[in-house]
């Protein structure tokens, strides 16, 4: 039956509308990724990596293509001349052949575009291992066992393994493939009885191929023989003495047992029959498993195991440099420090002054007060976790520890969200928000130093504009106008329309004023109103990939990134910091992590819109990038900030200049440059093993500590935290990153680590204070339930969380310090309304105090400390021994004058409590009364306080001549400590 004309026209044409549409959509992909990196001034990376990519897929596409399909020509070239029937009737291979020859080039170019398809794809994958391979640059170390430059594991080793392994595929392609052709043309045809019978072109042409794959595998056991510096079979990661001892020749030998086998099957080719091709497969396989599998098992069980400390030391040791070296902490000083638990009174006079600008601001808590406090319109957003940087403060000149936000662009209100709204008029983000990390007003609110909108600028005057941030709206048309009019909402302001609008001036964002431009974004995001909106004029542009890290990622797709990016004002523009790192999973010896579970811990949880590191394994960190990125135009700028690193060195050679040397960094950018969490996260995590160093104590693990959990959650890792501290010895203050490190299976304190902050990446060096092992020092989880525990603290939390437990006591970072020879605790607690309809956020309340097994908590810090060591830097007496704490007969009770004063501070409390609720609950929130109410709650526990400090204190002693017998009454007693704490009405 014939398919009428027109049908049949209809077919190529719907195929050909079909297949211009994908191409419009791929060339429209292709071209906005240019003009987007065209935007930013890095079109040498995308052009790079598009050049890179496309030689890459035609270089493998075509070896692919050449191999497998040569050796199919070649197959069908040998066939043996004979014609349907020849065998008998059209059976078996005949029948394949029959329905198959007549369409044999089309399904050979089917088949051959499919196998290039996937062949190029996969080789243009491996970019990036060809462009180190072919930018390697030397490390100028060489590995253990071989004696060679790291760089040939690093960089040259995978590559090589990547050729093999395509190498390997191909043949066995070929061969399947080369055997298919000749069993359709009867090459060989399986009889029965006879077995298989093969032409000698068949045969000939197949043991070539065998082997060819035979002689590739002496060519990959010699190269395992390098390959065992990264063996798993050992104690430690690395080669062991099984590997160095028994694998190391096994493969030697293997590879030349591989050539003789690859020369017999060679030999196939001009003596027929099966022997010489069966002796050589014999002998390959009776090889692998005695030389290669049994051998070394016996080395391991017979020669290992029962005496593997001493076999492994060396090998343990390779590991433990490799690994400290890999990860920078092999310039890690160790120190022994004692922890006192009793201070000495000039040691507190000479460290007290470090102590009262101590931060007490926690960002990972303070996210909804500057949300309620700062938000100002219900469309802007903060992140879940504020940052810490330093600034001077307006009022003291003083450089101290800041908590820091910027005010992004959330989304408009429900009601008003359309496509104009979403990505016309809610494009940016307005004003920097600061605070410092030492100082809450009256209320407990942190006292904003910069702050509000227009801002106030109190930090120096800055564009205050976001236009690219980590909240930013996924695209956004910019610099339109409808008419003379702005579109751009800019800022609130009280004025008849309630808000001010701006057109976006800067140089930010894709021109998008052509037709043809918005003809391929329109395609691009799938939007008509693209084509159709009269606001996109000749001067608008398109922004998006705006958040720091994927538009930092784009740029420098060879960097990981760190994931706790941080705005700064920096230059007269806000800029987003964030550090970038170089890492390689092939650093001979160094024990492999998951970047991922090096780097979490509580917080991580809290960055929902950050992208997750990867899962990938490494072995090898370095932080030798810092970028940048303008909140106000999205240009990205990268810093070299370790240019010894042979992996950037390695990279910068492929993408020429994109990195500009450290020496370009201005000073102001340069006082806000922070050592990188992450990595001091990964670092930490090494050295809860690696700060061991002999292989012996090693191979124990006796002395190996863990990462304690947070106190104030019970999950997970304690974060570390950045504060202005001293180190022991040291006069000299600085912005530091800390964490502490207990005993695996325990939780008392194991060490204390610190890094200089602010260091550049040369003069970095993480220094740990590690405690007395025979001493059993408090870790921050039995620091946090000494204050749980402590009668007054539990007395005043429970008045704190009101009546029926109304309001939630909220813990904040738990930092602890080097001070007075010992450790120092401290720890803020805040308050915020359980009711979530109230505007709730927090306040701070408290501060905690530890040293040793002494408690203050105070209204202040101040107070807290002078709690613990008493006025004017003076220790307070020691403890009083257990008959002077114990109740005894002579004591009397708490008298009814005191019972009253404890009932009415008691009574103002709750009252002072119940205002600040109510200010809370008022539409909007009353913070004056607020203010005014927290105010009355402090004075309300101050009183209490004194109220239970005089039923502690003794009664004063009679003089020495006011004895009984003249004064005719018996000798005054002490009034005694409540045997229970006042509880909370």
């Amino acid at each position: 039956m014939r398919v009428p004309r027109r049908p049949r026209l209809l077919i190529p044409v719907g195929i050909a509308i079909v297949a211009l549409v994908i191409v419009l959509y791929i060339f429209a992909g292709f071209y906005t990724d240019y003009l987007w990196y065209d935007s930013v001034g890095f079109s040498s990376v995308f052009s790079t990596m598009l050049i890179t990519q496309v030689l890459l897929f035609v270089v493998g596409a075509a070896l692919m293509v050449g191999i497998v399909g040569g050796n199919m020509a070649l197959a069908f070239r040998v066939r043996p001349m004979f014609g349907p029937g020849m065998f008998g009737n059209a059976q078996g291979a005949d029948r394949y052949r029959l329905a198959i020859d007549p369409h044999r080039k089309v399904i050979f170019l089917i088949g051959m575009a499919v196998l290039a398809l996937f062949a190029g794809s996969s080789t243009s994958g491996q970019w990036k291992t060809w462009m180190e391979f072919a930018n390697a640059t030397p490390v100028g170390k060489v590995d253990a066992e071989f004696g060679i430059d790291l760089s040939f594991f690093m960089f040259t080793f995978p590559f090589l393994r990547m050729v093999l392994n395509f190498l390997f595929i191909a043949v066995v392609l070929s061969a399947i493939a080369a055997a298919l052709v000749h069993y359709l043309y009867g090459g060989f045809r399986i009889q029965t009885p006879g077995g298989v019978h093969a032409s000698r072109g068949a045969r000939a042409h197949l043991s070539v191929l065998v082997g060819v794959f035979v002689l590739l595998k002496a060519v990959a056991y010699w190269l395992d023989r390098f390959g065992l510096v990264f063996s798993d079979r050992g104690k430690v990661y690395g080669a062991s003495f099984t590997d160095v001892n028994a694998v190391l020749p096994a493969k030697t030998i293997l590879a030349f047992i591989a050539l003789i086998c690859a020369a017999l099957f060679f030999a196939g080719v001009v003596r027929s029959g099966g022997m010489l091709p069966g002796v050589a497969l014999g002998l390959l396989v009776l090889s692998a498993v005695l030389i290669g599998g049994v051998y070394p098992a016996l080395v391991e069980q017979f020669q290992v195991k029962p005496n593997q400390q001493a076999k492994e030391r060396d090998y343990i040791d390779r590991n433990i440099k490799a690994t400290r070296a890999a990860y920078g902490v092999d310039n890690a000083t160790v120190r022994q420090y004692g922890a006192e638990t009793e201070a000495k009174p000039e040691v507190l006079q000479a460290e007290s002054s470090a102590i009262p600008g101590l931060r007490l601001l926690d960002p990972t808590v303070l996210s909804p007060t500057y949300q309620q406090l700062q938000q100002i319109r219900g469309y802007y957003q903060f992140p879940e976790q504020l940052d810490i940087d330093r600034y001077k403060n307006p009022a003291t000149g003083k450089v101290q520890d800041t908590v820091v936000a910027v005010r992004e662009m959330g989304a408009p209100p429900a009601a008003q969200s359309n496509w104009i709204n979403d990505h016309l008029v809610y494009t940016h983000g307005f004003g920097f928000v600061a605070a410092p990390g030492s100082a809450v007003d009256g209320g407990g609110v942190p006292s904003f130093n910069e702050k509000d909108i227009p801002p106030t600028q109190a930090l120096g005057k800055y564009e205050p504009r976001i236009y690219f941030g980590e909240n930013s709206p996924d695209y956004s048309i910019v610099g339109g106008t409808q008419g003379s009019n702005p579109v751009e909402l800019d800022y609130p302001e009280q004025s008849t329309s309630g808000q001010k609008n701006n057109t976006y001036a800067g140089n930010g964002g894709v021109p998008i004023g052509g037709m043809f431009t918005r003809f391929l974004y329109a395609l691009k995001y799938g939007e008509t109103n693209l084509l159709l909106n009269s606001s996109i004029n000749a001067d608008s542009k398109i922004m998006y990939i705006r958040k720091p890290i994927e538009r930092i990622q784009a740029v420098a797709p060879f960097l990981t990134l760190d994931r706790d990016p941080y705005p700064a004002i920096v230059d007269g523009r806000i800029k987003w910091i964030v550090d970038a790192y170089t890492t390689s999973d092939a650093y001979p010896y160094s024990e492999p992590h998951s970047l991922e579970s090096l780097t979490t811990d509580v917080t991580s949880s809290l960055q929902p819109g950050v992208p997750q590191v990867p899962r990938d394994n490494i072995n090898y960190i370095r932080n030798s990038v810092k970028a940048t990125v303008d909140a106000y135009d999205g240009t990205v700028t990268l810093y070299a900030w370790d240019d010894t690193d042979p992996v950037l060195k390695t990279w910068q050679k492929a993408f020429g200049t994109i990195v500009k040397p450290a020496s370009d960094i201005s000073p102001e950018l340069r006082e806000h440059l922070r050592y990188p969490a992450d990595l001091f996260k990964a670092q930490r995590e090494i050295l809860t093993q690696y700060h061991v160093t002999n292989p012996d104590s090693f191979f124990g693990g006796q002395d190996f500590w863990k990462v304690p959990e947070d106190p104030a959650t019970k999950k997970s890792k304690q974060p570390p935290y950045y504060v202005t501290m001293k180190m022991p010895g040291v006069t000299q203050e600085k912005f530091s990153l800390t964490t502490t490190f207990v005993p695996n299976n325990r939780q008392n304190m194991a060490a204390f680590m610190a890094v200089d902050a602010t260091a550049d990446a040369k003069n970095a060096k993480l220094e740990i204070l590690q405690l007395p092992s025979t001493t059993t020092i408090q870790g921050p989880p039995q620091a946090q339930n000494t204050f749980l525990t402590d009668p007054t603290v539990s007395a005043q939390l429970n008045i704190l969380r009101g009546s029926g437990g109304a309001t939630d006591v909220i813990f904040g970072n738990l930092l602890t310090l080097p001070f007075g020879g010992g450790l120092l605790y401290v720890e803020p607690v805040y308050i915020q309304p359980k009711d979530e309809a109230a505007g709730r956020f927090p306040t701070l309340q408290k501060v905690l105090v530890l040293y040793g097994q002494r408690v203050g908590f105070g209204d202040d810090l101040e107070t807290a400390l002078k709690q613990v060591f008493g006025e004017a830097g003076t220790t307070q007496p020691a403890e009083q021994n257990e008959e002077q704490t114990q109740p005894t007969q002579n004591e009397q009770a708490e008298t009814p004058a005191q019972q009253a004063t404890v009932s009415t501070a008691l009574g103002k409390a709750q009252k002072a409590y119940e205002d600040a609720q109510a200010a809370l609950s008022a539409n909007p929130p009353n913070w004056q009364a607020y203010g005014t109410a927290q105010a009355a709650l402090k004075a309300a526990l101050d009183e209490l306080a004194a109220a239970q400090k005089a039923a502690t204190d003794p009664a004063p002693s009679p003089s020495p001549s006011a004895t009984p017998a003249a004064s005719g009454s018996a000798t005054p007693t002490p009034t005694p400590t409540p045997s229970t704490p006042p509880q909370a009405p």
